[in-house]
C-alpha cells in the first residue's frame, strides 16, 4: 500500500441521502451492493444479521482471507458506512427490536424469500401496519406472477437462464460460459438502488410508502436484451445478439509488445486510423465506408484492425491515437489497474486503516456530488458491533 493512509473514523454523513434511514436485512452481494451505494451517499444503514447461522451473520464475511476472521475482502467492499446489529427475528425480543427499528425507518430492504419473511410476521402488510410510509424493497429471484416465483436464484443460474451465457457460445461457436464476474448480482444491485431511490422520491412527493419488488431474472434479462434482442425487435426472422458485440474478434488487439483497445467511431476517425496505420484504402471499401455497412461486416473490419494494430507498440499507438482524437485505451492486466495513472490521480483506490481492522484497501465512491459530497465515515463493522445501540434490551448473543 501507499504511504498515504486514511484513518476511517465515524463522522457525520454529508451525502445527498443524509437523514434517510434504511434497515438492511440483505446479504451476500446483490443486496449489499445496493445498500452500500446508498450508505456512501449518506443514508443511515443498519445491517441486521443473525448470529445463529453456521459462522454467524452474512456468509460473505467469511469468503476470502482476512486478518479479522469475519471481515472478508468482498464483505469489506460492500459493507462500509453501515452499522451491524444481530437480531433473531424468531424470538419475541428480536421481533420487538425489529419493529422498533422499522417504526423509525424510511426503507426496509432485504433479499430473503418472502414466504419466510411472512412466517416471521415481516411481510409488507405486517410492516405497513407498523409504519404506513415505509418503502419496502424486496430483492427476489423471479417475479411473483410467474412459474419460477418460488425458485432460488443465484448469479450463475441467472446468467444461464437470461441468455447471457449463450452470448459466449454465439461468439465462439463453442459451449456457453459464465462471465468471470458476479455480473448478474452486481447489475441487479444497481437496479435495486435505482428502484429504492425512485420510491423515496415518490414518498417525498406524496408521503406514501410502497412495496417494491426487484426480480433478479427479469432485471438481468432486461439488461442483456437491451442490445441483444436486436433482430427480433421487429417482426421477421432476424437474429438475436448484436452482431458487433458478439463478434469473436471484438477484443483487445495485440500490438508489438502488448495489447490495446481501439474504437474508431465516426467516419473521420475510421479514415484517419487506416491512414496512420498504413492502410489508406480500407475506408473506401464499400463494406466499410458507412456505418450500416460496417455493422454488416464487423468481423472483416475487426480482422483488418488487428493486422494494423500489430505494426506498432502500445505506447506508439496510445500517443498517435490521442493526437488524432481516436478513442483508444491501453489494455490493463488486473494488477496494473491498481497502478493506472488516471485512477491514482483521482484517488480511486484508498489505502485506509481503522481500529480493529488495521490497514486495508478500499474503493472510493465513483460518483461526484458537488453540493453534497459523499464520505467514508464508518469502516466495515465486526458482527454485532452496534448491538448495544439496539432498542429495548441488548441481545444476549
Amino acid at each position: 500500500m501507499s504511504e498515504s493512509i486514511w484513518t476511517i473514523s465515524e463522522t457525520a454523513a454529508t451525502g445527498p441521502l443524509a437523514g434517510i434511514k434504511i434497515l438492511d436485512m440483505s446479504s451476500v452481494v446483490m443486496g449489499p451492493l445496493a445498500t452500500v451505494l446508498m450508505a456512501d451517499m449518506g443514508a443511515d444503514v443498519i445491517k441486521v444479521e443473525n448470529r445463529g447461522s453456521t459462522h454467524g451473520g452474512d456468509m460473505m464475511r467469511y469468503a476470502g482471507q482476512s486478518p479479522t476472521g469475519d471481515l472478508g475482502p468482498i464483505f469489506m467492499a460492500l459493507n462500509r458506512n453501515k452499522k451491524s446489529v444481530t437480531i433473531d427475528g424468531r424470538d419475541p425480543q428480536g421481533k420487538a427490536q425489529l419493529h422498533a427499528l422499522l417504526a423509525e425507518a424510511d426503507v426496509f430492504f432485504h433479499n430473503i424469500r418472502m414466504a419466510g419473511m411472512e412466517r416471521l410476521g415481516l411481510g409488507y402488510e405486517d410492516i405497513k401496519r407498523i409504519n404506513p410510509a415505509i418503502v419496502y424493497v424486496h430483492c427476489c429471484g423471479y417475479g411473483a406472477d410467474g412459474p419460477y416465483a418460488n425458485r432460488q436464484a443465484y448469479d450463475d443460474l441467472v446468467q444461464a437462464a437470461s441468455g447471457w451465457a449463450d452470448l459466449y457460445a454465439r461468439r465462439s461457436g463453442g459451449p456457453p460460459s459464465y462471465t468471470p464476474s458476479l455480473v448478474a448480482d452486481k447489475t441487479v444491485g444497481l437496479f435495486a438502488t435505482n428502484a429504492t431511490l425512485a420510491a423515496l422520491v415518490h414518498k417525498e412527493r406524496t408521503g406514501q410508502g410502497q412495496f417494491v419488488s426487484v426480480p433478479m431474472f427479469e432485471c438481468f434479462t432486461w439488461f442483456n436484451m437491451v442490445e441483444n434482442l436486436y433482430g427480433q425487435t421487429f417482426p421477421g426472422d432476424g437474429k438475436l445478439g448484436y452482431s458487433r458485440s458478439i463478434n469473436p474478434r471484438r477484443r483487445p488487439y495485440p500490438t508489438k509488445d502488448g495489447f490495446i483497445a481501439i474504437v474508431p467511431y465516426v467516419d473521420r476517425q475510421w479514415e484517419r486510423f487506416f491512414e496512420i496505420g498504413g492502410r489508406p484504402g480500407v475506408f473506401q471499401d464499400p463494406r466499410f465506408s458507412t456505418y450500416t455497412e460496417r455493422t454488416k461486416h464487423t468481423g472483416e473490419l475487426y480482422a483488418i484492425i488487428e493486422e494494423v494494430a500489430a505494426t506498432k507498440t502500445t505506447d506508439e499507438w496510445v500517443d498517435l491515437l490521442e493526437q488524432e482524437n481516436i478513442p483508444a485505451m491501453r489494455f490493463n492486466p488486473m494488477a496494473q489497474v491498481l497502478e493506472d495513472p488516471h485512477l491514482v490521480a483521482t484517488g480511486f483506490f484508498i489505502d485506509a486503516e481503522a481500529p480493529g481492522i488495521g490497514r486495508y484497501r478500499t474503493l472510493s465512491h465513483p460518483v461526484a456530488f458537488t453540493g453534497s459530497p459523499v464520505n467514508q465515515r464508518l469502516a466495515p463493522q465486526r458482527l454485532g458491533a452496534q448491538d448495544s445501540e439496539l432498542p429495548l434490551a441488548a441481545n444476549d448473543g
